[in-house]
């Protein structure tokens, strides 16, 4: 990356120190060949992605030099071409900030300039360093106290290297250290290699202390700013503001208004340099370009223990898009977003905020130790720097008047940790939490009642992130979301002797009981019936069966004797029928409910196509990879996509259709209870007990025959 920046500046330097024209092969006119020190100049600098034009293989760095005239080559390439997921003018396939594209226009960037020196010719004697010929050449001419920190941030403090020997005449003026554009380009080029950052920053706030500074106009739909009326001298140029999707500013440059033509290439408007002085300079700095990423998922609280995650902090751990849960659960969410690229105060973040949208069926556990930002310097958030919570003044919590929407914004303190000069791990092109991963942790409920939508519509939780830089009239959001899906059981209660109605209107149903017992977790179900609904919704586990909910089929919308429990997660669950109407025999065995959530891959989400502003992470004008080494940019993007959720259902391992709920479909496992009346036994006084009376005297007669027959054959004998 050192390598890249370092011809990235040096290419700018070449280019923007000695700009050229386009002129013929011949000598120039006399008063083509000398300054006019009283003309006006203009300096017009064009903005383009050429993170994103190289990507596309429409332009690389060999491919043009600039020669400081206006290159229709460049605008043609760079400003015509119709990017890839863009069709030019088509209000749906627009950039950031909802503009069309205009080929790899870059709109909103803002450049402060000074000018900085004068411009000399300075002619010496024969002297010791060149003792065979008198000596003339241009030099620079910086003021000592005015320049003073300017020199000092590019390596000449106190007017280290400059042209001593332009010190030792009185045709100068002794407040100034005069420089060779060698020494300058040289000490520039250096300093940016070895921290950019603090380079950056410095010449940032050099040129906002300067009371002369000119702020251009920012760059149009076109990437255009110009500036005109300035005056012959040398000035520095300084990127100071960019709109969202820059990750790195340009450079900053010395121009030297005017400037002598350099030589191009076939693409270049002068082929031939070094003829005349151009008054009107336009430069071409390059720009690099990048978004943050974006990621909601969701899992059931791992407090509960249910064997659906281990509860731990790891982000893999049980977190998915998609995730399941009982009535009364908590849920754990994550928001996942790793930092766009920052690389000076000009590419600092100024808005990060979440905009937290929850569905009616969860209600957002509002307490001050809820909701927490931790930053990794990784991406799959190992390696922890910072953790957050709220109350200690780095972030904001604020929720909707109806509880649906939370804004999670960063305020004016955490903002200045993730941009401050703090050492990255990344290297020295980087400020602060550049490129890291901040990981936003809170939780919620499901609802025990209606609120919630049972079956495979599932529960949208969407969040969308606004940021912004420097230059904050441009902005982009990112968008994702995850859903959260719970089921029920319809028990449908029948006496084989009886038609509903009638078991109704008798109260046979205030008999029967049911205890639900959930394997796959291991524990009872607790319910809460609502009275108006006939409805039980589930309100939490337990695992005493003492405390166990009992259920009572009810009529309800459904028709008669129905037990319609809601609220269940998709596991093993045992029913078993615990009492029922006298004269009716219970079920010899429990039955065995299981319900079964998948992946549908025949509904996709599409959420992504919510985002308003079009930079999506799955635009392919950011989903690329192609070996370049991006890694300053923060791309290529990780592409997201996820299915929504559907269900099944058995019943002692027999399929069964599930029934839909109020519209959503595989809601609800059902299964009849159907009980028989048990067998008739005697009463007293019918038949069946004068047969037993009758036998019994009988019985009794015989013995006495027999005993009377025993003693008279006693007697026979004596």
């Amino acid at each position: 990356m050192k390598t890249k920046f370092i011809k990235a500046i040096t290419l700018c330097l070449a280019l923007l120190m000695c700009v050229t024209c386009a002129v013929p092969a011949s000598a120039a006119e006399y008063k083509d060949a000398t300054i006019n020190v009283d003309a006006e100049c203009s300096l017009t600098i064009w903005k383009f992605d050429w993170t994103n034009a190289v990507k596309d293989g429409v332009w690389n760095e060999d491919s043009f030099v600039s020669t400081g005239w206006r290159e229709s080559y460049v605008e043609e390439v760079l400003g015509n071409t119709i990017r890839k997921g863009d069709s030019n003018g088509d209000p749906d396939n627009t950039l950031g900030n909802g503009q069309n594209s205009n080929g790899y226009a870059i709109k909103g960037a803002e450049f402060t300039i000074v000018r900085v020196a004068d411009v000399v010719t300075f002619t010496e004697s024969a002297n010791d360093q060149h003792p065979d010929y008198n000596l003339t050449q241009v030099l620079y001419g910086f003021n000592k106290e005015a320049s003073a920190n300017l020199l000092a941030a590019i390596g000449l403090a106190n007017g280290a290297g400059h042209y001593e020997n332009a010190d030792n005449t009185d045709k100068l003026d002794s407040a100034n250290y005069y420089y060779t554009s060698d020494t300058l380009n040289k000490a520039l080029s250096d300093a940016m290699a070895e921290n950019s950052t603090t380079v950056k920053n410095a010449l940032e706030t050099y040129v906002a202390s300067r009371n002369d500074a000119i702020v251009m106009d920012k760059t149009n739909e076109n990437g255009k700013t110009i500036e005109r009326g300035l005056r012959t001298g040398l000035w520095l140029c300084v990127e100071t503001a960019v709109p969202e999707m820059v990750t790195s500013t340009t450079p900053a440059f010395f121009v030297s208004l005017p400037s002598t033509t350099v030589t191009g290439n076939e693409h270049s408007s002068s082929p031939e340099g070094g003829h005349i002085w151009n008054y009107d300079v336009v430069v071409y700095p390059k720009q690099d370009t990048g978004i943050p990423t974006l990621t909601k998922e969701v899992r059931e609280s791992a407090s509960k223990s249910t064997g659906k995650n281990n509860g731990t902090d790891s982000i893999d751990d049980g977190f998915d898009h998609n995730a399941t849960g009982s009535a009364g659960d908590v849920m754990e969410f994550q928001i996942l977003s790793t930092l766009p690229s920052i690389t000076s105060q000009a590419t600092a973040i100024c808005t990060y905020q979440f905009y937290d949208s929850m569905d009616p069926g969860l209600s957002y556990n509002k307490n001050l130790k809820d909701v927490k930002i931790e930053f990794f310097t990784d991406k799959g958030c190992t390696d922890k720097v910072a953790t957050w919570v709220q109350g200690d003044g780095k972030f904001n919590v604020t929720y909707s008047s109806d509880d649906r929407h939370m804004t999670i914004d960063i305020t004016a303190a955490g903002l200045a940790e993730i941009n401050g000069n703090s050492a990255n791990t990344n290297g020295k092109l980087y400020a602060g939490y550049s490129n890291y991963t901040a990981r936003v942790t809170y939780s919620a409920t499901i609802n025990s009642d209606a609120t919630f939508v049972y079956g495979q519509e599932g529960n949208d939780n969407k969040v969308v992130l606004t940021w912004k830089r420097t230059s904050s009239d441009y902005y982009d959001t990112l968008i994702d979301d995850c859903h959260v899906y719970s089921f029920g059981i319809d028990i449908t209660k029948l006496f084989s002797d009886k038609d509903s109605e009638t078991a109704e209107e008798t109260g046979m149903f205030k008999h029967v009981k049911f205890k639900i017992y959930n394997e796959t977790d291991g524990y009872w179900v607790t319910a809460s019936r609502n009275e108006e609904e006939n409805v039980y919704y589930v309100t939490g586990h337990v695992t005493e069966e003492a405390d166990a909910t009992i259920f009572y089929p009810v009529t309800t919308d459904a028709g008669f004797g129905h037990v319609m429990i809601k609220g269940t997660e998709p596991d093993r669950f045992r029913i078993t029928e615990v009492e029922t109407m006298d004269g009716y025999t219970l079920l010899k065995e429990s039955i065995y409910v299981e319900i079964v959530a998948t992946d549908d891959a025949t509904r996709p989400c599409n959420i992504y196509s919510e985002d308003i502003l079009g930079v999506l992470q799955n635009d392919p004008r950011y989903a690329f990879n192609g070996g370049l080494d991006l890694t300053l940019a923060n791309i290529p993007q990780t592409q997201l996509a996820h299915n929504y959720m559907t269900a099944s259902a058995t019943v002692d391992s027999n399929s069964v259709t599930m029934l839909e709920d109020n519209g959503s479909a595989n809601a609800e496992a059902p299964l009849t209870v159907v009980n028989t009346s048990g067998f008739d036994l005697p009463q007293t006084g019918d038949m069946g007990t004068a047969i037993f009376a009758v036998t019994g005297i009988l019985l009794m007669a015989g013995a006495a025959i027999i005993i009377l027959f025993a003693c008279r054959k006693k007697k026979s004998h004596q």
